[in-house]
């Protein structure tokens, strides 16, 4: 039969760091470093090998493993496990550094603060108080060596090796031999007469004085530079000389100089203790008293030492959510804590509770997390944004609470970059669409209209084109005037995402539309905007090869680079509008409509044209763009009013004719066309759409010689023959009346006038074509319906009484 002797050591499941000892208190005791095997967490292994003939102090080590193993107190040094064999002791605590070594890296980095140093004195005073007074326990080797520093910075008392108890059970002190220990006895121990009268902790609080002294001033030579208090504050200095009084009976009991320090004014009296203190109970705590504590700890974070926010307040937040009432109080806090971590401890602990936050229906949680989305947005994933957080922050979109619709608007910013094709080009442009169209606040209008010039850049090339002129178009026709400038801003920041022939046929008709606006603030906008899309058609015009490096990102697929101009505008963003829903807020907290105190865009006078009717677009794809409202009649003007793809350009247009009409007629055949338009709105179809300005012809057919138009009226002055620049006579009428009198009787035109070509050129004439035919098609369908009607009264006869009359 065999037997196999097993190594209890290799057996143990903590193994030691390959890494020199670091030391550890004068004695028997050796410090590593090590780990877990099973989970590679950090431990600190003491270790003490037995030698022969050292019998006593193998006795020391042996009760000094007893006692760390039986002993249990928040700032005792914690055990983990232990081996004990013939040849070794191995202790296992928790991570550590000697506090001589700590205070050492501390002063390298700059040093400790007094704060740091008032709650580690102020642990250690706590467990020695914890010894004497609820164990009966004298510690008789309180120094610095026997003081170690977690990675939390929390002081963790040990050096147990020559405990012994205040009640004689057991014998007296025993014998240290070891020089370094000695010199922190205190002087009555010298005095081998017994006749001084003394507490039981009186030497433990000599040597407390000593560990002070130290560690506001480094290693102590000799007892006699006690006396000299060095660089300890003067709010300690009282207490510190009781301590190292010579008359052992006055010196204090622990408990009570932990009192004396908490005094109003005292060294350990500051918000640092008593928020550790309350981390300390607050299992204990009542609701209300967490919540107004979490609200005032994120003003005190900042002066806090990192590892302390790291290692005791972070767990305590996580646990206060997971299984606490805190609510969205602990974001502050959580976020502010956060910026101590990497990115890999980052996704470990904030992420998962960050994505759980998101599902909450709690207001106040949800609208704290969004406007607090940079903290942590740079830590999320695409697949996390997309499946997990993004399905939550929509419903903001619908939120009847004006400030999480505005915050939700803003957080697009961050988030876009981060969503997929249908989350981005569909579901998001689905409830941008309906903000700006029918949402009762101005500025919300505005934020989504501004939030759109800095994400065009992410959108597919087809969601650009489809989009992007549609709803800054819608905008500039917003009765809230911060939406106008939005508008217009956006078509500047966006303006390499246009094609040349979409800058001229829809952009500048727009941004001439707002020179008129009543807005100073519009019309400055739009002039810049203006002069910026000509010059740039006039680079192109001069050089048509350039016409490719312009038109470079039009087609492109989406891309961040792209976002260069909205870049340079940036400042526009969220500055200017993002406080006004805030402030709105709070004037009208019945969410009153934003436009009740902004001057509606006034009408120019004259006679009054009709309204004309919304013409809905067709959509490139099912389910994009446009979203419906059920149960809308569509008979209403109102009835396409949530797709950003109707394009209403009839009261724009209607708008700025109307002004130019009272000051002058710059179109010899203006008023004729402008009277054909106003009569035929109705008539207006779905062909006369932006596909009309598509159908005129590419960009380069747009720069080719136009056909011949039609002569001028006989007597009709060139263009050179006007006083264009200055004021005309008050006494003269308005020279172009009886020009277009003339005009409407059919007077024939000159073929040789290019120079009063009609501004409206191709696109009035293209409309003027279609509306005709729309007329007839109206009047052929009108005579059919009284044709049937018609015959319909013949076969029934003679109407009876109470019967309703057809028409």
């Amino acid at each position: 039969m065999w037997f196999f002797a097993r190594d209890p050591v290799r057996d143990f499941p903590f193994e030691l760091s390959p890494d020199p000892p670091e030391g550890g208190p004068p004695g028997p005791w050796v410090l590593h470093r090590g780990r877990k095997k099973a989970t590679g967490s950090p431990v600190s292994i003491f270790v003490y090998d037995v030698k022969p003939g050292a019998d006593e102090q193998t006795q020391v080590a042996k009760a000094a493993f007893k006692r760390l193993k039986t002993l249990r107190h928040p700032n005792i040094l914690a055990y983990i496990d232990g081996l004990e064999t013939d040849r070794c002791l191995h202790v296992v605590t928790e991570a550590v550094t000697p506090l001589k070594m700590y205070l050492k890296e501390r002063a390298e980095a700059g040093g400790l603060k007094e704060l740091e140093l008032s709650w580690g004195l102020h642990q250690i005073v706590k467990a020695l108080s914890f010894l004497v007074n609820d164990c009966s326990l004298i510690h008789n080797n309180v120094c610095m060596a026997a003081v170690f520093v977690d990675r939390a910075g929390e002081w963790k008392l040990g050096g147990l090796d020559y405990m012994y108890s205040s009640q004689g059970n057991g014998g007296g002190p025993p014998r240290k031999g070891v020089p370094e220990l000695e010199q922190y006895d205190p002087p009555e121990l010298a005095d081998g007469s017994g006749r001084a009268v003394r507490e039981k902790w009186s030497a433990d609080m000599w040597r407390l004085g000593c560990l002070i002294w130290e560690v506001f001033n480094g290693p102590l030579p000799r007892a006699a530079a006690l006396r000299n208090p060095g660089k300890i504050p003067k709010s300690l200095v009282p207490h510190y000389c009781e301590l190292v009084g010579a008359n052992p009976k006055v010196r204090p009991n622990p408990a009570r100089f932990l009192q004396n320090c908490r005094a109003p004014g005292g060294f350990m009296n500051n918000r640092f203790v008593e928020t550790n203190l309350f981390l300390e109970e607050i299992q204990i705590k009542e609701p209300a008293e967490k919540q107004k504590f979490f609200q005032e700890l994120s003003k005190s974070l900042d002066s806090f030492p990192e590892d302390f926010c790291r290692h005791k307040v972070l767990p305590q937040l996580l646990t206060a959510f997971e299984f606490g009432s805190a609510g969205a109080v602990i974001l502050t806090p959580l976020f502010k804590v956060g910026k101590f971590l990497n990115a890999e401890e980052y996704q470990q602990k904030i992420i998962p509770v960050v994505v759980k936050m998101f599902s909450s229906t709690d207001r106040a949680m949800r609208i704290r997390l969004l406007q607090q989305m940079e903290q942590f947005i740079q830590y999320l994933d695409e697949p996390t944004v997309n499946t997990q957080i993004f399905p939550h922050v929509v419903h903001g979109f619908l939120d009847t609470n004006p400030a999480i619709r505005e915050q939700t608007v803003k957080s697009m910013l961050l988030l876009a970059p981060k969503l997929n094709e249908a989350n981005l080009n569909v579901e998001l442009m689905k409830h941008f669409a309906r903000l700006q169209a029918k949402d009762d606040q101005g500025p919300i209008r505005c934020n989504t209209t501004v939030c759109l010039g800095k994400i065009g850049s992410y959108l597919s090339a087809s969601t650009r084109h489809r989009v992007l002129i549609s709803a800054f178009s819608r905008a500039t026709k917003d009765p809230f005037a911060p939406s106008r400038v939005a508008g217009v801003l956006g078509f500047a920041a966006t303006h390499n995402l246009y094609s040349m022939n979409d800058c001229a046929h829809k952009i500048l008709p727009v941004l001439c539309g707002l020179t008129v606006d009543p807005e100073k603030s519009v019309r400055d906008q739009a002039f810049k905007a203006i002069r910026s899309f000509l010059s740039k058609l006039e680079s192109v015009s001069e050089d048509p090869t350039q016409l490719a490096e312009v038109e470079k990102d039009v087609h492109a697929a989406s891309s961040p680079g792209m976002g260069g101009g909205a870049a340079s505008w940036a400042g526009w963003a969220v500055t200017g509008v993002s406080s006004l829903t805030s402030k709105l807020i709070r004037a009208h907290p019945a969410a009153a409509p934003a436009e009740t105190n902004v001057p509606q865009r006034p009408t120019a006078e004259g006679p009054p044209t009709p309204a004309p009717t919304p013409v809905p677009a067709t959509p490139a794809s099912p389910g994009h763009w446009e979203t419906q409202e059920e149960g809308t009649d569509t008979a209403e003007d109102g009835g396409a009013a949530d797709r950003w793809d109707d394009e209403d350009w009839g009261s724009l247009e209607q708008e700025a004719e109307s002004v130019l009409a009272q000051q002058e007629d710059w179109s010899p055949g203006g008023q004729a066309s402008r009277a054909g338009q106003t009569s035929n709105l109705a008539a207006k179809s779905p062909e006369s759409d932006w596909s009309s300005w598509e159908a005129e012809g590419s960009w380069e057919q747009g720069w080719q010689e136009p056909s011949p138009p039609e002569p001028p009226l006989e007597g009709t002055r060139l263009a050179s023959e006007y006083n264009w620049g200055g004021p005309e006579p008050g006494d003269k009428g308005d020279p172009f009346a009886a020009l277009s009198a003339r005009r409407e009787a059919g007077a024939q035109l000159r073929p040789d006038s290019w120079g009063d070509d009609n501004w409206e050129g191709l696109e009035t004439e293209s409309r003027q074509g279609k509306a005709e035919l729309a007329r007839k098609k109206r009047e052929e369908r009108r005579r059919e319906m009284e044709a049937k009607r018609a015959e319909k009264k013949a076969a029934k006869g003679p109407m009876k009484l109470g019967t309703r009359k057809l028409d």
